[in-house]
């Protein structure tokens, strides 16, 4: 699968979120997310294992109790059905992949 940059196909998940999904196979799925300034993803957790890169922004990542303040270029990796959420401090533009592929993130 091939996707080439496109300015559509961005979804709003909720006030300040939105989402691109990008590409995706049998059992990864990129995907790319705008996050505004002062946005607070509360804690939640899903069966996906999520990786993610912080391309742009600062934000607090929350996981499994544990508070991490991020900057451009930092990482992560979480577990599936490990509780996680974010403090976005700036706006953020962020890839995250999935395992397995987020079915409802695809439109």
């Amino acid at each position: 699968m091939i996707e080439k940059k496109r300015e559509e196909g961005w979804v709003e998940m909720s006030e300040g979120v939105k989402r691109q999904s990008l590409v995706y196979g049998d059992k990864t799925h990129l995907t790319k997310f705008k996050l505004e300034k002062s946005v607070v993803i509360p804690m939640h957790n899903h069966p996906h294992e999520q990786t993610g890169y912080l391309l742009e922004g600062s934000m607090v990542l929350t996981i499994d109790g544990r508070e991490h303040t991020l900057g451009p270029g930092d990482s992560w990796s979480i577990k599936g059905g490990i509780p996680h959420g974010v403090q976005v401090l700036e706006e953020c533009l962020v890839l995250e992949v999935f395992s397995p592929v987020r079915q409802e993130y695809i439109s």
